[in-house]
């Protein structure tokens, strides 16, 4: 957890008076802290630092656990935001004349920041004499397009700016839900895969052809004809 992240709580919070909003939302008014302290203990919760900045600070009697998770929802919900609206750019070289490897390395570029949620501009750049062939980079482009199909859709169809030709696109959220999940099947299945069977336990029966010196005797015994007493010899008269 960063500084900036940083709440205090109950006995971390050192001042004294406190501007206190009880467990119902409402204003309590300005009171010593070891009294808001008990406050918070009584109904069962926490005495949390919400504005540490006022004087006297504002603090609230709340379920910290519960605060810290609406919290982190709201962070999480503020970055995706965030990745929706910003826009990566990825250049395809200072020419048409760009090396397939090269290409290869920017859609793999490309479906990275698509996966993660943000919108990615592609920019063809003409030289000189190309400015005639604006073919050439407008089939690159689609091309792109079209093997970005299964992340992405398109938002802009490439078009001419100058001396370069762009085309933005868009992540597709539901195809894009659609490969996490598989991921996780996948995933899940192979840590199953993984998992050696169980083994039997210490005690259990023994293996069909474990059988013991003392059961195998009077069976060899048997198979001569001959008794067990015959078999030592006859006892002295």
């Amino acid at each position: 957890m960063s500084p900036q992240d940083r709440v205090r709580r109950n006995e971390e919070i050192r001042i004294s008076p406190l501007r206190v909003i009880n467990e119902k939302g409402e204003q309590a008014g300005v009171i010593e802290r070891d009294e808001a302290l008990r406050m918070a203990k009584a109904a069962g919760l926490d005495l949390v630092e919400v504005q540490a900045d006022l004087r006297p600070p504002l603090v609230k009697i709340m379920d910290f656990g519960k605060f810290r998770y609406e919290q982190s929802k709201r962070k999480n919900a503020a970055k995706k935001t965030q990745k929706q609206n910003e826009t990566k750019e990825i250049r395809l070289g200072r020419s048409v004349k760009i090396d397939q490897h090269d290409v290869a390395l920017r859609l793999q570029q490309a479906r990275k920041f698509l996966l993660e949620g943000y919108k990615v501009n592609f920019v063809q750049r003409f030289r000189g004499r190309e400015m005639a062939h604006p073919d050439i980079g407008q089939g690159r482009l689609d091309q792109i397009a079209k093997n970005l199909e299964d992340v992405a859709q398109v938002q802009t169809h490439p078009k001419m700016n100058g001396r370069q030709m762009t085309m933005l696109l868009n992540p597709d959220k539901r195809k894009i839900d659609a490969i996490k999940r598989q991921e996780e099947k996948d995933k899940r299945r192979a840590e199953q895969a993984a998992t050696p069977p169980p083994t039997e336990d210490a005690g259990g029966s023994p293996a069909p052809d474990a059988v013991s010196e003392d059961t195998a005797a009077p069976d060899r015994a048997t198979s001569t004809g001959e008794s067990p007493a015959a078999e030592r010899g006859a006892s002295p008269q």
